[in-house]
């Protein structure tokens, strides 16, 4: 064994509790002062604690009445949380919880060049994940849990330790589950940023190389992710909000038919009002009367007023 190993099992599963118990001084739910860092302790046994989750979680679980520690990884579900089916005032369970940005998953498992066929991003498996913790993995999480309690350690320790324990988790039996999470995440995260920036830019010109352009991914890989994961093309998906925000605006009153098309990326108004009817059955012009309120529009060229078809 190296000195270096040595170092690390000289970390016990004493020396585990004794940071969790610190940072979880009181009953319940503990902010830690880590993003995404969450402490609990419970001394009796409980109901689900549950916390908004939205990407991976890493739980380490010492539950001290029967001396038994786990590591847990979660994915997919909305919420996480923590759940004491034994515990007392005198052993208490202890727990800690980190969220995980699935990027960094991805960027430690390039670094350990894992096959690429884990990153899949497909709906097969489990998505919690549960084993026991050995020398090596206790020893990462205290480094990290320590580095939490000096600022100057949190700044700089914090997140290279913090990467060191993904990349003792990839390790481990956790690995397959654990990519393929981060995978569906990441995948996630992309099509949410496009969304995002199509709802805030359709008065814009919006192109599939200028929505992959946002989310750093090639045209065609952009093109796939997104159909796979709205089961539409980004085209269809950007001509059906544009048609819903300009269905709102005509429903609203304040707008006349040309401001509207121009509001929601129709240059022309001809190939809006034939879009509108398509998806609709009905003209922007009829959709508008039908509710009472009939608006004339104003022709840019002459100033006047003329009634909208």
């Amino acid at each position: 064994m190296s000195a270096a190993s040595a170092i690390e099992y000289q970390v016990t599963s004493a020396d585990l509790i004794t940071e969790l118990a610190a940072q979880a001084k009181t009953e319940g739910v503990n902010a830690g002062a880590w993003p995404g860092v969450t402490f609990y302790r419970f001394t009796q046994p409980t109901e689900p604690q549950w916390d908004d989750t939205r990407t991976i979680s890493i739980g380490i679980v010492a539950q001290t009445c029967n001396d038994t520690f786990d590591c847990v990884v979660i994915g997919k579900w909305p919420h996480g949380g923590c759940q004491a089916f034994d515990a007392s005032p005198e052993r208490p369970c202890l727990c800690v919880r980190l969220d995980v940005d699935p990027q960094l998953v991805r960027q430690v498992a390039a670094g350990m060049a894992l096959c690429d066929s884990t990153f899949e991003a497909d709906d097969h498996g489990e998505d919690c994940v549960v084993s026991g913790i050995d020398g090596v993995l206790m020893s990462s999480v205290v480094r990290f849990l320590r580095s939490l309690s000096v600022d100057s350690d949190r700044r700089v320790l914090a997140p290279l330790y913090l990467q060191e324990l993904v990349y003792r988790v990839l390790q481990r039996d956790q690995t397959a589950s654990l990519m393929r999470i981060a995978a569906r995440q990441s995948a996630m995260n992309c099509v949410a940023a496009a969304t995002d920036y199509i709802a805030a830019h359709l008065a814009e010109p919006l192109t599939v190389s200028e929505l992959a352009k946002q989310v750093s991914l090639s045209p065609s890989a952009f093109s796939r992710l997104f159909r796979e994961m709205t089961g539409r093309s980004p085209y269809q998906f950007v001509k059906e909000q544009r048609l819903m925000r300009a269905r709102d605006l005509l429903g609203q009153g304040r707008l006349g038919v040309t401001d509207v098309a121009r509001s929601v990326g129709y240059p022309s108004l001809s190939h809006f009002i034939k879009e509108f009817r398509a998806r609709f059955g009905s003209s922007p012009g009829e959709f508008v009367e039908a509710r009472g309120l009939s608006r004339r529009v104003r022709t840019p060229r002459t100033g006047t007023s003329t009634p909208v078809a």
